[in-house]
């Protein structure tokens, strides 16, 4: 019986030292080093556009147009309000004094007679 026991335990040592030589021993890993990441800020560019809309049959009447040297931008937009003003805005804008705009109005204001109102047909 004690051969028995002896046997067994030599099986079982013999199995824990066989699965030990099955996994691979490797280093510890290197921790991981945190750098910020890369910047890909670019210098601004200038630029300058324009474009107008007038569609008679919609009634769509806007424009803008707007310039930039690098550090601020300076530009102007109409639009053709549904009450027949026109709004006019011309703004400037750079990162110290914010976005500055100079909103003004062209024309009266018109509010056609509202149309009168009929009650629903009686549906019984």
């Amino acid at each position: 019986m004690a051969a028995s026991k002896q046997m067994v335990f030599v099986m079982v040592l013999m199995g824990v030292w066989a699965s030990c030589l099955g996994v691979p021993q490797y280093p510890p890993p290197h921790p991981p080093r945190y750098t910020p990441a890369p910047s890909y800020k670019e210098p601004a560019r200038p630029y300058s556009y324009s474009y107008s809309v007038n569609d008679e049959y919609k009634g769509l009447h806007i424009s803008a147009d707007e310039t930039s040297n690098g550090a601020s931008v300076q530009g102007s937009y109409q639009v053709a309000l549904p009450d027949g003003r026109l709004q006019n805005v011309a703004y400037n804008a750079d990162h110290y004094a914010g976005y500055n705009a100079d909103v003004t109005y062209t024309g009266e204001a018109q509010h056609p007679h509202e149309a009168p109102r009929y009650p629903l047909p009686y549906r019984g």
